[in-house]
């Protein structure tokens, strides 16, 4: 019998648990009126002990994500239910939560075709829009990561075909279409035509050419200061024993970096696939699936992990890494006997923590605004390229060392062997660039804005992960999926001193971007998730750039568990946005002033603008409407089907003022009026045919600020009033500042 009343569905699901009585049950009519009212967590608790459940409940879960199937079919059938909520019923909230489900229960996730199906699919996208779009990944990690994501797939393989004509020309989609074999009936009378033209070969030895990355391209890059016959890639224990003798050296200084396949969303943590070990004058790459594997087989498995322990807690090696949290918990996943490394780690300097301290310190890190280089007439789009700004690891070795990292490698199949030697100059590279980092920073620290102690106050351990919280009492009633986590408060500590929003960077999840606007209204700077994102991916994203995870409900058990204690808060999701941003400014001590409001752009995060003279834009304007074109705004589009705009993604986080008289008139000389809209260097077009005519017949109004990044345009209004005023709890007195009023 089905409970149509919401109390008597939660109160039969409570009492099943007390009872057991799960397995007498039909599981879809008892859990799928808690989904409807949102109770995924008592669904977990209801199937918790009971495999056969488990799987038959993912199993129903999946058949609601096939294509072609009809939600509503099912949502109709309890519309009498209290706290009845059919929004939250879709393709995108179950996906999430059986792959949710898959990780807790550790069950084989091909008991779910249908979603993995789906996350292939995004991972396909994905791919494309690096490859195409982009333009960042190499046509062998493309073509790596191609093959493994499709396969024998026919459904997949379907979907690649139709990318393959719309990413690329017929005789390119022909190419690889042959090279993967797919089908003749799921291509375009086009590329099938092509493909006839074609001469069959066992393999396509013309496939199209990556863009090459000559010495003129190298030479914007930072570039290994050792010989090749300096990196040692090593696969087994006896050629590993050199290296130990090196390595476990008193007074030896070690850069360590670890590399592994990218899981693009899919279920499970990162197993390591290669150790990086850098010395001043040699690397070494340890095959560590390789070295685990011969281990074993000798019956010798604690060998190796003995070694890597020996290692980390020696404080007289001093251990260089970026984001090393975020390492240690992927060498433990990779092999249990190093779960309790982090806890015995002594004498290691995590850079990401001298990152921080930068930005917050050096003076080359707070100039005002970015120099906007204006482009000369010869420069097309297609020779002026796209280019991701920089940020993590790769900004602070441009920052410290004067070139960015080459990163086009990171997205590699780093568990296919052989590796490439470009995935070997790669890993080598961001081992050994931790070692000059270091040595650049201790000779001379206050230089780049650091004490002067800067090595005592930075090794230590890498941090530590708070407890995990212990399940709820099944005797008690559920709370409710987005309840606000109290003990949050308990596990992150408040700074004791204010800081400002260019202090504070976070990442939001998926259900709090309200929050995250809000926020970067106020100059902090955030990054958030998509719709599609998986939650998993906010620890990612924090560990890599040191930024607090803002979640909400039961992510919140998963995400503080994968991050260093105090960079995980559980927001009140009960709340409205703006009390959720007085919450969190409150609970960090963020004390915001005049200045800081609008000080980042709210399409893309960007705080850096160019300030344009009203004459001028009214030029600009009137230019824009009398040239001809299709008026398109923002970042010229790189294909046919522009993908979902994600700007978080590639914005570098940069600490500079709040538009202001900082930026001067002269460096809009030479600016270019291309088509319909003015564009900067970058490929910027400014948006100004966005701006309504009465604005620039205002008599007061003087400047206008453009986002040199997204194109944006704002100008003064009354958008700051308004805001002031809401958040007059959080405010310092500073001075006055301009009203921006966004277009």
């Amino acid at each position: 019998m089905v409970h149509r009343d919401g109390d008597q569905t939660l109160q039969a699901a409570i009492l099943s648990i007390k009872l057991k009585l799960q397995p007498d049950q039909d599981v879809e009519k008892m859990c799928t009126p808690l989904l409807l009212q949102d109770k995924t967590n008592l669904v977990e608790d209801y199937v918790g002990e009971h495999p056969e459940l488990q799987s038959k409940l993912l199993q129903i879960l999946d058949t609601w994500c096939e294509p072609g199937f009809n939600i509503r079919d099912i949502t109709r059938q309890y519309q009498g239910l209290s706290r009845y909520k059919p929004e939250k019923f879709n393709r995108r909230t179950l996906s999430k939560l059986v792959f949710r489900l898959l990780d807790r229960f550790n069950i084989d996730p091909a008991l779910c075709p249908n979603v993995i199906n789906q996350r292939h699919l995004r991972t396909l996208n994905y791919l494309f829009y690096k490859r195409f779009v982009e333009k960042t990944m190499t046509e062998e990690n493309w073509t790596d990561h191609v093959q493994s994501t499709v396969g024998e797939n026919r459904w997949l393989q379907g979907h690649l075909a139709q990318l393959l004509m719309s990413h690329c020309d017929l005789n390119t989609a022909a190419r690889w279409a042959q090279r993967w074999a797919l089908p003749k009936e799921m291509l375009s009378y086009g590329v099938a035509g092509e493909l006839q033209k074609l001469q069959i070969q066992e393999r396509v030895e013309e496939a199209p050419k990556a863009e090459s990355y000559g010495e003129s391209k190298k030479n914007n890059y930072y570039q290994l200061p050792l010989p090749r016959a300096s990196i040692h890639f090593l696969q087994t224990w006896e050629e590993t024993l050199q290296c130990w003798e090196k390595v476990l050296q008193p007074g030896q200084v070690v850069g360590i970096d670890m590399e592994w396949k990218p899981s693009f969303g899919m279920v499970g943590k990162p197993r390591v696939s290669l150790l990086q070990l850098a010395l001043k004058d040699e690397v070494f790459l340890l095959d560590l699936p390789r070295l685990l594997e011969q281990a074993e087989t000798e019956g010798q498995k604690e060998k190796l992990p003995h070694f890597i322990k020996m290692l980390y807690s020696d404080a007289a090696i001093t251990k260089l890494g970026y984001g090393m949290l975020g390492d240690l918990n992927s060498l433990a996943a990779t092999c249990s006997a190093l779960k309790d490394t982090e806890e015995q780690a002594q004498g290691v300097v995590d850079l990401l923590r001298v990152d921080k301290q930068l930005q917050k310190s050096s003076i080359d890190w707070k100039k005002g605004v970015q120099k906007v280089n204006v482009p000369s007439p010869e420069q097309s789009y297609e020779n002026r390229g796209f280019k991701q700004p920089e940020k993590g690891l790769s900004l602070l070795v441009q920052h410290v060392l004067g070139k960015p990292l080459d990163k086009t490698e990171q997205l590699s199949n780093w568990e296919k062997r052989p590796l490439r030697e470009e995935q070997i100059l790669y890993a080598a590279t961001d081992a050994y660039c931790l070692l000059e980092i270091y040595e650049r920073l201790c000779k001379d620290p206050t230089s780049f804005g650091l004490s002067s102690d800067l090595t005592e106050s930075l090794v230590g351990k890498p941090g530590t992960k708070p407890r995990a919280k212990k399940q709820l009492n099944k005797q008690e009633g559920p709370s409710p999926s987005g309840q606000q986590c109290k003990g949050s408060q308990k596990e992150t500590s408040c700074p004791s001193t204010p800081i400002s929003p260019k202090e504070f960077s976070v990442v939001c999840d998926n259900m709090l971007q309200g929050l995250g606007r809000y926020l970067r209204c106020l100059g902090v700077d955030v990054r958030m998730l998509e719709n599609e994102d998986d939650h998993r991916k906010a620890a990612e994203i924090a560990r890599q750039e040191g930024r607090v995870i803002l979640t909400s409900g039961l992510p919140y058990q998963t995400l503080q568990s994968q991050v260093a204690e105090g960079m995980c808060f559980s927001v009140n999701c009960s709340e409205k946005a703006k009390e959720q941003a007085l919450q969190v400014l409150k609970h960090f001590n963020v004390q915001v002033s005049l200045a800081d409001i609008f000080s980042r752009c709210q399409v893309c995060n960007c705080d850096k603008y160019l300030k344009v003279s009203r004459e001028r834009m009214r030029q600009l304007v009137e230019g824009s409407r009398q040239a001809p074109g299709d008026g398109s705004t923002g970042r010229p589009a790189r294909s046919k089907e522009k993908p979902r705009q994600s700007s978080d993604a590639a914005v570098t986080a940069c600490d500079t003022a709040q538009p202001s008289d900082t930026l001067h008139r002269e460096r809009l000389e030479g600016l270019e009026q291309r088509g319909a809209s003015p564009v900067l260097v970058g490929g910027t077009v400014l948006q100004v045919s966005a701006i309504p005519p009465g604005v620039l017949d205002k008599a007061d109004l003087t400047d206008f600020y453009c986002c040199t990044h997204c194109g944006k345009v704002f100008w003064e209004g009354s958008h700051f009033g308004r805001v002031v005023s809401q958040f007059q709890d959080v405010l310092a007195a500073g001075d006055k500042q301009s009203i921006y009023k966004l277009s």
